[in-house]
């Protein structure tokens, strides 16, 4: 006489979890990454303090999909997608946000830079429009708009706005390069701004 053992779905997923077995595949991690060093050379500071006031930089605003840490990418029209397997290390309007605080504090514009959650006598507010790859080009190219309003710190009323776009084409479609790309819009955007602000600086 021989016996068969048979097993409800309820008791096989039971002993699935005591073995510490899954039937579910595993996932490998992601590759996290940070904007590279920026380009120095951009940085061209005046040597003197031109605008005797503080600027706070807050954290863009940015859409669903941007305001992660994925790596968005546009790989051909009307397709939107992220790099799989790749991420940034921080979401990124955050990244944005440290990214123009330092390069602000290398050129030396204003009396400090910081966040807006230090002490500040001007707040500069942002909407992250565009911050993805695109493949309109081969090797792609970094497509980067950012929104910006200068407001007064204490009663937030607007002084003065403007829009700022950059492109930068990565030297392949590694995803290294890719970052490179977005590292050197990153740095194109942030000297366009800090030329904006200095052309303010009259009427501050």
């Amino acid at each position: 006489m021989s016996f068969r053992l048979t097993f409800s779905p309820l008791a096989l997923t039971a002993v699935l979890l005591i073995s510490g077995c899954s039937i579910l595949p595993e996932s490998e991690p992601a590759t996290l990454y940070r904007l590279p060093a920026s380009d120095t050379s951009l940085a061209g500071s005046s040597g003197a303090v031109s605008i005797p006031l503080r600027l706070g930089i807050a954290t863009p605003e940015a859409g669903h999909l941007l305001s992660s840490n994925r790596i968005v990418v546009y790989p051909q029209r009307n397709v939107v997608n992220v790099y799989e397997g790749s991420r940034w290390h921080e979401n990124a309007p955050d990244m944005l946000q440290a990214r123009l605080i330092s390069g602000l504090q290398q050129r030396q514009l204003f009396t400090s830079v910081g966040s807006d959650r230090l002490p500040n006598d001007l707040l500069l507010l942002s909407e992250l429009r565009h911050f993805q790859s695109e493949y309109d080009t081969n090797p792609p190219s970094i497509n980067l708009q950012l929104d910006v309003q200068l407001v007064g710190a204490h009663d937030r009323q607007p002084i003065v706005a403007q829009s700022f776009a950059t492109r930068a084409q990565a030297s392949s479609v590694e995803i290294p390069d890719v970052v490179d790309a977005f590292g050197q819009a990153s740095d194109v955007l942030t000297e366009q701004l800090a030329v904006w602000l200095l052309e303010q600086s009259s009427g501050l």
